[in-house]
């Protein structure tokens, strides 16, 4: 089931945002990935907070089959695929809505 998984965030400081954004949602940072927080309780999405991209959902799969399945899906309701430059080994693939805001579909399955 497609469900939202993250949100990044587009800071200017991440150090800055991880403090604001952990005080005004009580979320913790990841003890791997300080950009990364986290609910308390580990329920509904987290939020990665990022200098380089652009705000947007990731949207999570448990698999790469799902994966396939959920990205035909979405485009037979009007998303488009992006041009991309995808890294080697890439889990995610990027769409964009009706109105043209982006969004990743991501294989969880590696994590």
């Amino acid at each position: 089931m497609l469900r939202i998984g993250s949100i990044a965030w587009n800071v200017s400081d991440t150090g800055r945002a991880s403090a604001f954004w952990s005080g005004a949602l009580g979320y913790t940072a990841r003890p791997d990935r300080s950009e990364v927080l986290s609910p308390p309780d580990g329920a509904g999405p987290q939020l990665w907070l990022d200098a380089d991209d652009r705000t947007h959902l990731d949207l999570h799969t448990d698999s790469a089959d799902e994966q396939r399945v959920e990205v035909e899906r979405l485009l037979a309701l009007g998303a488009t695929r992006v041009e991309w430059e995808y890294p080697p080994g890439a889990d995610f693939v990027v769409l964009a809505d009706p109105d043209g805001n982006l969004f990743c579909v991501v294989d969880t399955s590696a994590e």
